[in-house]
Order: C-alpha cells, then sequence, then structure tokens
C-alpha cells in the first residue's frame, strides 16, 4: 500500500471518527432532553398534587354471611384529549361518573345474596390519546399532553375516591398502553409513558386512602391477584393487528403461547375498541374490553366498525378462582 492510499485512509478514519463523536454528543443531547422532560412533568404533578384539597372517605361496612366475592372493574382505552362530535373530555368524565354508578348499582344486587366487600380496579392503558402515535393526530385532539395527562388523573381520582367509600379495600392495577408513549415510536423507552405518570398523580392524590393499595410498574403485562384467582392483564398492542381487524385469532395464539410460560386462569385487554369473549386451550378466558369514546372517524372510515362506548365489569369468587359473572356496561 502506497503512502498516498494509507494517508487517505487515515483520513476515512479521522472522518469516521468525528461522524461517530457527533452522533454521540447528538445522542446524548437528546437524551437529556427527554430524561429533563420526564422529570419536569413529575415535578409539576407534584406541585399539582400539594394545591388540591384531600376528600376523607369512610370505607364500606362488610357483611358478613355467605361466601364473598370481589368486584373486578376493567377501565381502559379512555384516549382523553380525543374529540369527536359525540366525545371530549367532558363527556367521558360523564361516562367514567355513569360506569361507577353502574358498578355499585350491580354490586349492590350481588349483595343482596352473599358479600361484596373489596374491589379490583384495572386501569388497561391508551387512558391519553397522546400525540405522536399517527401522521395527523394533532388534528383530532382538543387537548394537548399535559392537559390530557392532569385530566385523566383527575377522572382517576374520582372513580377511586367513590369506590373507596363503598368497598372495605379496593385494589388499583395499572397497566399502560401505547397511546401514552412520549415521542415516536423508539424514541424514549416504553416505560416513559403518560399512563404511568397519570397513574403516579393519581396514587399520590389518593396516598390518605390507607384502605386503597396500588400495584405499578414498569413490565409489559400485571398480574392481578384475587385470592386463589390469577388475572393476566395486558394493554393489546403487544398482538398485531392487519388491516385494522380485531384479530381474534392472534389473541388466542398469544395468550395461549403466554400461558406456557406465565400462570394465570384468565386475561384481560383493551386496545382494540371491541367487546369480545374468547376461550383458550387450556379452557381459560379472555376478556377484551371495550372503549368509552365514540364516533371514531378513523374507525369509520378504516375498520368500517362503530363501537358502542362501553366498560366491563366482574365478579370473582376467590376461593374457587374463578369468574361468576361478568357484565358489559354500555355508557351511550
Amino acid at each position: 500500500m502506497s503512502m498516498s492510499e494509507d494517508a487517505r485512509y487515515e483520513d476515512e478514519i479521522s472522518l469516521l471518527k468525528a461522524a461517530l463523536q457527533k452522533a454521540q454528543r447528538a445522542e446524548a443531547r437528546a437524551k437529556r432532553k427527554n430524561d429533563d422532560l420526564v422529570d419536569a412533568v413529575y415535578k409539576a404533578a407534584h406541585q399539582a398534587m400539594l394545591v388540591q384539597p384531600r376528600v376523607n372517605v369512610k370505607p364500606h361496612k362488610p357483611k358478613k354471611k355467605g361466601r364473598a366475592e370481589v368486584a373486578l372493574v376493567h377501565l381502559t382505552d379512555w384516549q382523553a384529549g380525543k374529540v369527536s362530535v359525540s366525545y371530549n373530555i367532558e363527556v367521558l368524565r360523564k361516562r367514567m361518573a355513569q360506569m361507577v354508578d353502574k358498578v355499585m348499582a350491580l354490586t349492590d344486587i350481588q349483595r343482596a345474596h352473599h358479600p361484596v366487600n373489596d374491589c379490583v380496579l384495572v386501569l388497561g392503558g391508551d387512558m391519553v390519546e397522546g400525540l405522536t402515535v399517527f401522521p395527523g393526530q394533532q388534528y383530532e385532539i382538543e387537548a394537548h399532553l399535559f392537559e390530557q395527562l392532569f385530566s385523566v388523573a383527575s377522572i382517576i381520582e374520582q372513580c377511586v375516591h367513590t369506590l373507596a367509600g363503598h368497598f372495605r379495600k379496593v385494589h388499583v392495577v395499572c397497566e399502560y398502553g401505547n397511546h401514552g408513549r412520549i415521542g415516536r415510536k423508539g424514541d424514549m423507552p416504553s416505560s416513559d409513558n403518560v399512563d404511568r405518570m397519570a397513574y403516579k398523580i393519581a396514587s399520590e392524590r389518593c396516598a390518605h386512602l390507607k384502605h386503597v393499595t396500588w400495584q405499578q410498574s414498569a413490565d409489559w403485562y400485571q398480574i392481578a391477584t384475587i385470592g386463589n384467582y390469577k388475572l393476566l392483564v395486558v394493554h393489546g398492542d403487544e398482538i398485531p393487528s392487519f388491516g385494522g381487524q380485531t384479530p381474534s385469532y392472534s389473541i388466542l395464539r398469544k395468550c395461549n403461547a403466554w400461558a406456557t410460560f406465565m400462570e394465570f386462569d384468565d386475561a384481560i385487554l383493551g386496545h382494540f375498541h371491541t367487546p369480545i369473549n374468547l376461550t383458550m386451550a387450556n379452557g381459560g378466558r379472555i376478556w377484551v374490553t371495550g372503549s368509552p369514546e365514540s364516533d371514531n372517524q378513523y374507525a369509520k372510515s378504516f375498520v368500517a366498525a362503530v363501537g358502542k362506548p362501553s366498560q366491563r365489569l366482574m365478579f370473582v369468587d376467590p376461593d374457587k378462582g374463578r369468574v361468576t359473572c361478568e357484565y358489559v356496561c354500555w355508557l351511550d
């Protein structure tokens, strides 16, 4: 190799090193910017928590006669910030108040026969609409991320306070969705999620309710344990959908596969905005819960489907480890 070629290769190596260093510096700046954003949101949440008044709640006094069951409430896919001809944050707030009223009314019906002293509240993700989930999303929202976050936290807090006055114990299980991610997919860790921030704010706002407990983590799934019963909680975006269709076969295949290395009796998810019941190979059940939103133009044009606003309520026998009763609660 000639001296001129040596010099050329050294120049190329120098240029490559310089380019690599520049890319590394840019990546470090982006990470600092994202970290600062997450930190700022948490600080703002904490300050907002301090100025809000707290409401004391007396828990429900349990009945002792009969085999006790547990109410299982699944709230998911609120898409707060999404706006349509019949849906916005205020409509969401009213529909969640209606949902909690239905939970209490149906629980009272169950209590006429046997005790229902405790409640497990599952928050399934996509509680916010987000801003960067798909191109053009900014034209379908009424509120930016900050307002979405605090609206969701406020509505969760209201739901928890009401349930806390109707049950002896309330256990809140939190799972995040894909709409809560910050930035484009892959820009940040999936667990740096606005859903999780809303859960954190709500849990701190409800910290004075000693009979309310919270289950939160960065995992993509949660296991809700009710006595001898174990429920797998996922959001549902882990399951691929082709052409906008609800992939019942893919849901079954994925849950059957999960059951080979995770211990659970049944599974529950949202994401697809359509109430569905499926049965796994081992006899376990899969529930897909709907969404409280309505008049989704994307669903009308692309999926050619219109979902009625709904959420889900079930009752569990913790000793026998099974669901005894299930309701789709319509909210239109």
